[in-house]
């Protein structure tokens, strides 16, 4: 039973389980449900547990490691290809069986219910961000079929609409005067509850030090800290930085055959969240740059790509640059340097 492995394919209420003592083998099957989960886990021994990184992966991940056993997730898009002809829990099961003997395929590790904590108030934050930008589009473009035209800007929206639903002579017919007006309060609404959340989030940023730390590095602030501390977990498992900034996304792809290597563009994979926070980072790097007499070698070097491959090739490099700063800030326990532009 020492070296036993264990295949579980999650599911919402019922859970298909392989066992395993023989590479490549199963050697018996059970179907259980979610009650019955643990407890036959509690009467085993020790054993590797390999499971799909999931909905309520990290849960079950968590429980199983407190009962003794080691757990081992998975990308589901990793153990896809192992799964032969028709997708069943028996067949989910075996490919995932399969997929963690590829030394290739790296597990996710189990996330802490503080990392779980922190990823839930930036998904709500993100959540709310969006609903925001989707009222106010939506005003915007109910009053320019009525010929009323807002100024760019977010924040000259609600006043306007709320200055033209008190207006009797407004161009705003009657029936839709109520609804204009709930839409701004439910903005301002949303506004607060942002707000509160990047208070709540700068408390914690404050408490944790690998997230002072990384905010030394421009561009990365409250926001990019906390979630590279949250969604990421240990950075030790990173070899260097550029797999860092793979990981992330930020690495071109590759097509290449023989001799021939084509390089394209970035590869997108990883937290699309954590890609977005990166580019407005860069986005800040760069337009500070300008204004920086003299910058340092970092800006000098985002102003030179930026005349070189144009502004938004230049935010990815900052972005890719970045990540890998964050590696080394974070792996080494250091504070970010600047130091001044090579002669």
């Amino acid at each position: 039973m020492k070296h036993t492995t264990i295949a579980v394919d999650i599911a919402k209420d019922v859970f298909e389980i392989a066992v395993s003592r023989k590479p490549g083998k199963v050697d018996k099957a059970h179907r259980l449900s979610r009650a019955k989960f643990l407890g036959f886990f509690a009467n085993r021994e020790s054993a590797t547990v390999v499971m799909e990184a999931c909905g309520s992966a990290h849960h079950w991940g968590r429980a199983l490691e407190n009962l003794g056993h080691r757990v081992v997730l998975l990308p589901p898009h990793t153990v896809r290809p192992y799964v032969q002809r028709n997708k069943t829990d028996r067949a989910d099961v075996k490919g995932i069986l399969e997929a963690s003997r590829n030394d290739d395929i790296h597990p996710v590790p189990v996330k802490s219910v503080t990392q779980h904590s922190v990823t839930a108030l930036h998904r709500f934050r993100s959540t709310w961000v969006a609903t925001r930008t989707a009222r106010i589009n939506l005003l915007r473009g109910l009053l320019r079929e009525l010929g009323v035209f807002i100024p760019v800007g977010a924040r000259k929206v609600v006043p306007r609409v709320l200055e033209l639903v008190e207006d009797g002579d407004s161009p705003l017919p009657d029936a839709v005067r109520e609804s204009f007006h709930q839409t701004c309060t439910e903005n301002r609404e949303l506004d607060k509850r942002i707000s509160q959340m990047n208070w709540q989030l700068e408390l914690l940023c404050r408490q944790i030090p690998v997230c002072t730390r990384l905010r030394t590095i421009p561009g990365v602030g409250v926001l990019t800290a906390t979630a590279l501390v949250a969604f990421v977990g240990d950075v030790q498992r990173f070899r260097s930085g550029r797999k860092f900034a793979n990981f992330l996304g930020l690495t071109p792809r590759e097509h290449s055959s023989g001799n021939v290597r084509r390089l394209g563009r970035i590869s997108k994979q990883g937290d699309t969240y954590l890609r977005t926070l990166l580019n407005h980072g860069a986005r800040a790097v760069l337009w500070h740059a300008h204004k920086t007499n003299p910058p340092d070698r970092l800006r000098a070097w985002a102003m030179k790509k930026a005349t070189q491959r144009g502004h938004n090739k230049a935010v990815t490099a900052i972005a890719n640059k970045l990540a890998r700063i964050s590696w080394a800030v974070w792996k080494h326990g250091t504070e970010f340097r600047s130091y001044p532009q090579a002669a």
